[in-house]
């Protein structure tokens, strides 16, 4: 399940403008379980919480 988290986070931060539209087209935040929480690494940590900032600055998502 972790490489899929990643892989995920991965994807979703790639940040690629494609034809199907920009970052707020095509991104949401990124929203997980407590129990999930806990079993993400730091890097796993670290990229979800880029990827939902990115789209606080970008997009105005709220927290």
């Amino acid at each position: 399940m972790g490489k899929v988290i990643v892989l995920l986070l991965l994807g979703a931060l790639s940040g690629c403008v494609t034809a199907a539209g920009d970052f707020c087209a095509v991104s949401s935040p990124q929203r997980i379980s407590a129990a999930a929480v806990d079993q993400l690494t730091d890097a796993q940590a670290r990229a979800l919480l880029a990827h939902n900032r990115k789209g606080q600055q970008l997009c105005g998502w709220k927290p």
